[in-house]
């Protein structure tokens, strides 16, 4: 596990999310809208969202319609301006507007679950937390190194087979790998650091293909 690691960080020496944000709040708002989204769509959303809204207090002023107008581009956009504005609400009515350090605060606001509040607490916070999203999800299963039916299957399989020092970053450098190397549909595998690392019986396959 670690000579894996040890190449994927090879392969992604600065491994950071890819959504833009300019603060703890902007960071959070951006991963609620990324589910279901992609990182590109969302910043080209949060662009014009976080300029007019950069602070909880900002977006509730804005309201549900005003941040529905910046993210119409969005899948369920109704459902999140919905979340991005109760969120924003109950920052400042608990917390002070500040984005709180706690899975269970983060947990408890309008539309954050476990995924989004990992990618808050691994990538403000520092905590060595493992979001898993479909990329990760399908990294774990397809190359062996945390086969599991559910997300948190693979989170818990994630945390107890990554080494300590790859932890804090293990989240970003398999989204990263998942993203651009090891896709859904057509896998790099010609490519890829994690070739002998790899378990998954179709690799031979696909690496002639992208070779």
């Amino acid at each position: 596990m670690h000579r894996c690691f040890a190449a994927l960080r090879a392969a992604i020496p600065n491994p950071k999310t890819e959504l833009n944000y300019g603060s703890p709040f902007q960071l959070l708002v951006a991963v609620v809208l990324s589910a279901q989204s992609t990182d590109k769509v969302v910043n080209t959303c949060t662009q014009t969202l976080f300029a007019t809204a950069p602070t909880p207090d900002a977006m509730v002023a804005l309201g549900e319609d005003g941040i529905k107008a910046h993210i119409r581009r969005l899948g369920l956009f109704n459902a999140k301006a919905r979340h991005v504005h109760a969120l924003a609400q109950q920052l400042l009515a608990l917390h002070g507007g500040a984005v709180p350090a706690d899975r269970e605060a983060l947990e408890a606001l309008p539309g954050v679950g476990r995924k989004t509040a990992n990618v808050v607490l691994n990538t403000h916070f520092g905590q060595p937390t493992i979001a898993v999203d479909t990329h990760i999800f399908r990294v774990g299963n397809r190359i062996g190194i945390a086969p599991g039916k559910t997300p948190l299957a693979v989170e818990q399989a994630l945390l107890a087979a990554v080494p300590a020092e790859y932890v804090q970053d293990a989240h970003h450098l398999l989204i990263l790998h998942g993203r651009y190397t090891c896709m859904a549909k057509r896998p790099r595998c010609g490519h890829c650091r994690l070739f002998q690392c790899c378990e998954w019986p179709d690799k031979n396959q696909w690496e002639a293909k992208s070779s």
